[in-house]
Parts: structure tokens; C-alpha cells; sequence
């Protein structure tokens, strides 16, 4: 909906700089706010600021505020091919000297955040080093009256704290930091090492050990297949032993990889039992159980919360309605082409605080909240998934909201087909393609998304 009433210029804190808060930060720009990030880390990158040094950290990830914000660990290579996942505006090409590959590492996709935040200017309005403490509602009144913020945040390394008023407040701060832990009988008992995939970095600790990876989605994947080459044993534990083709392959190619079903209970002299009444004496236990969304310096009186891993309640995964649109999340929504829909969502906000746009009432947003749950739930979709979209279609609907422009079929396509060359060729599929994808490819080379700069890859 576009706003016939005059547009106002707001000033808005920015929580995290990795690309939500980069791309919140100069679409806010662009519509004439007033925008500070403020950043914990040194850099910008967020998730993709690699981070060797994690022995401050718990193992588990059990602290209220981490010491570690990245999960990312050496070699990980990115699941999507670099064509797909640049901003509209700024492709992700391959440079001289650096790394070329489709797939490539996590260095690459920092270099390109960097390159973006340069070529925009953006590296102005971030405060490094600087770790938000609180953020809470100045006089909290009558819905659709304008809201603002208390932001109290705290210079990392010194004892400066500063408290500032803003008129609205955007979380960028990502979904991959927060340990996900199951509930397994006897895990508080067991004494040997247990660690989350957020603070594993690289396999040599593992060298000659029996180690137990609990679940065999992407990073317990990866995971296994580095680590078998050096540990003694690895029993993949995961919900179902009906596995893909690819992890088939992987386990069939090493004699030390055994998938083995969930975990039943864990014994104080070592033992890992499993559901099938298996044991196995372990030395090392990795969770890759995933993250949760956790936002410790939130008070928003019990408005936003999070219940089994759904942030809510929240309109289109970004405005809760009783604080929209003073407070807005970016960043929420998974299992999409993260860039241009993290884009579209900061063109919306932006915005909606400008007047441009109007959200709808606070009873339609409620409604629509509750259809969309509904809709999940029919659809068999436990709540804790409630943010995995898995739909092109919606990016389409949601990029609407701003005007803007739908995701390219090219996108959509080269997408698909990596998904479906990971299921058949888990060990390679990031270093080999078929017939079909080069003609994508061309189709995506030869697009204005790609030569918009003048850029040639």
C-alpha cells in the first residue's frame, strides 16, 4: 500500500553489520533516515567474519550473551552458487587473485560483504566493538502512536556505556549463533567432551577419536565427512536412517562412517546408547542441532517473544503489529535466497518509517499472523520451523510490499538444480555441474543483474 501522506525522516538503530544490517543501513540511507549500526565484532560480515579463537566460548553455547557471534568454521564452503546470491545491485563476481570458484569459501563471501560496504559508503555508520546490552520501549502508550527506543550498548573493550533515544530499532543480528541443544537423558551426567557445530572450527582435536555427530543436516554433513578422515570412528545419529543418495555415497566410501539412529540416553562411563538399543563408547560428542533465535537484550514487556523457535508474533516474519512499525526484524525467514530477500525486507521498512508505504491495521496483521500459522499448521509444519519458507512464490509476494523486483528465473533455477545435485553428489556437487546449468549460467552472466556495473565476470 503506498502512503499518500508526506514522507518523514526517522532516526533508527541498526543491530548487527553482517548483510541484514549492511543492506538495512543504506536502503535507510536512501530513504533520507538517519541510520548508526552498531556492530559487537571489529568488521563488518556478521556470520561470515570467521572467528578461529572460540576457547572463551562454552562448548554448549550456554552463555545469555556469546563471546563468539560466528559459527562458521575453516572450511566451509558456501551451499548455493555465488551467481544467485548477490544484492540486485551489486553482483557477486569472481576477482583476480581471490577465490573464483561458484562454491566458494567463507573468506570470499566476507570479501564481497566488504566490497559492498565499500562501494556504498556504508562503513560510516557503523560503531564497531560496540555490544548491545538493552533495548526497551521510552513510555510504552496506545498502539499506532510513535514509539521510541532506549538503546543502552557498551564499548566492547572498555567500560564506556552509552544510552541513547532513537525512533525506531531494527534487529539484524542473524539466526545462526544461538545453540539449538536437544533434551537426551543423562546428557548433564556424561563427562567426557560435548561441543555444539558453533564452536567447531577445524577437525585435528579429533584425531584418533570416537566421536558421535548428532544430526545430518548441512553442517553435520560437512562435518562428518571432514572429521572421518582423521577420527578413529564417527556415528552419524540422525531422526531418520532414510538418508540421500549423497550422504549414501559418503557413508559407503568410508569404512569409519556409521549413520545410526537419535541418541536414547548418555551413561556416565562414556556409553552412547541409541534408540535401536545400540552402545557405542564415545569420546567427543558434536551437536549440529541447529540455532535458535535469541535476542538477550530485547524487553519489549512480553510483546515479541520466542516459543519453540518461532519469533512472534510478527507480520510477514518482520513488524510486530502492536510496535509496528518502530521495531522491525530483519533477517528472520530461512531457507530462501538470503541476499535480495534480506534486500526487499529493508526497502519495505525503510519505507514504511518513511510514510511511503502504510502497514495494514493491527487487526489485519493480526489475522494474517494467525492464517499463516494456521496454514503451517495444516500443512504438517511443526512450529518450530515456523520461519523456513522454502518458497519462491512468497519472495515474489513479499518483494511486492516494496516495489520490488521479483527474483530472476535464473536464480530460481541454478538454486533448484545445486539442491538437487547436493542430494545425488554430496562430495562434489560443489565443484561439478551439468549441461544444463552452464546454459543457466549464461542466461545469468548475460543479465542486467550482472552488467548493470559494467562489470564482466
Amino acid at each position: 500500500m503506498v502512503s499518500e501522506q508526506g514522507q518523514s525522516t526517522k532516526n533508527v538503530c541498526v543491530i548487527g553489520a553482517g548483510p541484514s544490517g549492511l543492506v538495512a543501513a543504506r536502503e535507510l540511507r536512501k530513504e533520507g533516515h538517519t541510520a548508526v549500526v552498531l556492530e559487537q565484532n571489529h568488521d563488518i560480515g556478521g556470520q561470515w567474519l570467521y572467528e578461529p579463537n572460540v576457547e572463551k566460548e562454552d562448548p554448549l553455547g550456554k552463555n545469555k550473551f556469546l563471546d563468539v557471534h560466528s559459527s562458521v568454521y575453516d572450511s566451509l564452503r558456501i551451499v548455493s552458487p555465488r551467481e544467485i546470491m548477490g544484492f540486485t545491485d551489486f553482483p557477486f563476481v569472481s576477482k583476480k587473485n581471490r577465490d573464483t570458484r561458484r562454491f566458494p569459501g567463507h573468506k570470499e563471501l566476507w570479501l564481497y560483504l566488504k566490497d559492498f560496504c565499500e562501494y556504498f559508503g556504508l562503513k560510516e555508520m557503523i560503531r564497531f566493538n560496540t555490544r548491545v546490552e538493552y533495548v526497551g520501549m521510552l513510555d510504552y502508550g496506545v498502539f499506532g502512536k510513535d514509539l521510541k527506543w532506549v538503546v543502552k550498548s557498551k564499548e566492547k573493550k572498555g567500560e564506556k556505556r552509552v544510552e541513547e533515544v532513537f525512533d525506531a530499532v531494527i534487529v539484524a543480528t542473524g539466526h545462526y549463533s544461538q545453540p539449538r541443544l536437544p533434551s537426551i537423558k543423562g546428557m548433564d551426567a556424561w563427562k567426557r567432551k560435548q561441543i555444539h557445530s558453533h564452536v567447531y572450527r577445524v577437525p585435528e582435536p579429533f584425531r584418533n577419536e570416537v566421536v558421535v555427530i548428532v544430526g545430518n543436516s548441512l553442517s553435520g554433513q560437512d562435518i562428518s565427512m571432514e572429521i572421518v578422515k582423521v577420527a578413529k570412528e564417527v556415528y552419524l545419529s540422525a531422526k531418520s536412517l532414510e538418508v540421500t543418495e549423497g550422504l549414501s555415497k559418503v557413508i559407503s566410501k568410508h569404512r569409519n562412517l556409521h549413520l545410526y539412529p537419535q541418541i536414547q540416553s548418555l551413561h556416565e562411563d562414556g556409553r552412547v546408547e541409541f534408540e535401536d538399543g545400540s552402545c557405542v563408547i564415545a569420546d567427543t560428542i558434536i551437536y549440529c542441532t541447529g540455532y535458535s533465535y535469541a535476542f538477550p537484550f530485547l524487553d519489549t514487556k512480553g510483546i515479541v517473544g520466542v516459543d519453540d523457535n518461532r519469533v512472534g508474533p510478527l507480520f510477514e516474519h518482520t513488524f510486530p503489529p502492536s510496535l509496528a512499525p518502530s521495531l522491525s526484524f530483519i533477517g528472520i525467514p530461512r531457507k530462501l535466497i538470503g541476499f535480495p530477500f534480506f534486500e526487499s525486507q529493508a526497502k519495505w521498512i525503510a519505507q514504511v518509517l518513511s510514510g511511503k508505504r502504510e502497514l495494514p491495521s493491527y487487526d489485519d496483521m493480526i489475522l494474517s499472523i494467525k492464517e499463516f500459522y494456521r496454514s503451517r499448521e495444516l500443512a504438517g509444519i511443526p512450529v518450530s520451523d515456523t520461519h523456513d519458507i522454502a518458497n519462491f512464490e512468497y519472495c515474489d509476494k513479499y518483494a511486492d510490499y516494496s516495489e520490488s523486483p521479483h527474483l530472476e528465473e535464473w536464480r530460481k533455477q541454478l538454486c533448484l538444480s545445486a539442491i538437487v545435485n547436493s542430494f545425488t553428489n554430496l562430495e562434489t556437487y560443489r565443484d561439478s555441474w551439468d549441461d544444463g546449468d552452464d546454459e543457466l549460467l549464461q542466461q545469468a552472466l548475460q543479465s542486467p543483474h550482472f552488467t548493470q556495473l559494467g562489470v564482466q565476470p
